[in-house]
């Protein structure tokens, strides 16, 4: 047996365990396998989106669940406490050939999107996880010979699973991300997009037309910045990239921006829109971390340390000296 095989075969033991329940010493030694080795992680990931969706599938049908319809192909079987080897090899193997006979019925792109405000944790069927911010279009295609994603607009946060024979590559407009497994957020507002790498290295293409066509390796720290044809790449420190991510925690963080790009922010997360009134106020330097849904919170703070009027207009809040 491969090594890839038996680790396909532990992951889809300890998958089978887990739908029956793990106690506490269980649930730690799954934890410890899942750690050892990104292997490990991927290959339980991709089994349990696929168990999902087989569950999904299923439902369509008449067995409630998709240990049912692997119980009508097996013989009964004793309690898992007795399980001997051979049977869980059993249950993994036919847990494995249910899935991936399945799998061939599932529609390959798959869309997904956010609302104003809304974050989504996207688990794609290669074992890579894509988190999407507030307002985001996404679609995404995985087959055995490739992986490709195409954001339309808004913001996300790739962990991609390493498989050196098919790199990932995220299309934006004219530009793209090509990796084999690291992590990575990207940006984008129409023709502009700004990339942080978090981990790992990714190569950055730009428009075959422009002055920048040739493509630019960015690594951890790095931070890529394109507008239109142009491309700016920049260093920054491991606090910063945090800051820059921290929209997966559900907060802003700002490092001393004017009051106008603090609001800008705030506007992307809300229906209730901030909008600064005069040139002074607006180019009041905000610093602090915030959280991104609560407008009013970040109003109350501006009258309390700076004196400004606030007024509200049905969903606009009004901010001036």
């Amino acid at each position: 047996m491969s090594a890839r095989n038996a680790i396909e075969e532990t992951a889809a033991q300890w998958l089978v365990q887990r739908t029956e329940g793990l106690d506490s010493d269980e649930q730690a030694r799954l934890d410890i396998w899942l750690n050892a080795a990104p292997e490990h992680r991927t290959a339980f990931w991709r089994l349990e989106y696929s168990w999902e969706k087989a569950g999904r599938l299923v439902a369509l049908r008449s067995p409630d669940s998709l240990a049912e319809t692997i119980a009508e192909a097996a013989p009964p079987a004793p309690s898992r406490r007795s399980l001997p080897r051979w049977a869980m090899g059993l249950a993994a193997i036919l847990v494995i050939g249910a899935l991936a006979s399945m799998a061939a019925l599932w529609p390959q792109p798959a869309h997904y999107a956010t609302a104003t405000g809304e974050q989504r944790l996207v688990a794609l069927s290669d074992g890579s996880r894509v988190e999407l911010n507030t307002e985001t279009r996404l679609r995404a295609s995985i087959s055995p010979d490739d992986r490709e994603a195409w954001l339309y607009k808004g913001e996300a946060y790739f962990d991609i699973a390493h498989d050196a024979s098919r790199p990932f590559t995220v299309h934006m407009g004219e530009r793209s991300i090509q990796v084999l497994g690291t992590r990575f957020s990207v940006w984008r507002n129409g023709d502009n997009v700004r990339v942080v790498v978090a981990e790992g290295r990714v190569r950055l293409s730009g428009p075959k037309s422009g002055p920048t066509s040739k493509p630019v390796v960015l690594v951890r720290g790095d931070v890529a910045t394109g507008v239109g044809a142009s491309v700016l790449q920049s260093r920054t420190t491991g606090q910063r990239i945090e800051d820059q991510l921290a929209w997966r925690r559900g907060l802003l963080v700002f490092d001393q921006i004017t009051l106008s790009d603090a609001a800008a922010e705030f506007n992307r997360y809300n229906e209730t829109q901030l909008e600064v009134l005069d040139p002074k106020s607006a180019s009041i330097r905000i610093g602090g971390s915030f959280e991104a849904t609560n407008v009013e919170a970040f109003a109350r703070l501006l009258q309390s340390a700076y004196g400004l009027e606030i007024s509200r207009q049905g969903e606009t809040v009004k901010i001036s000296e």
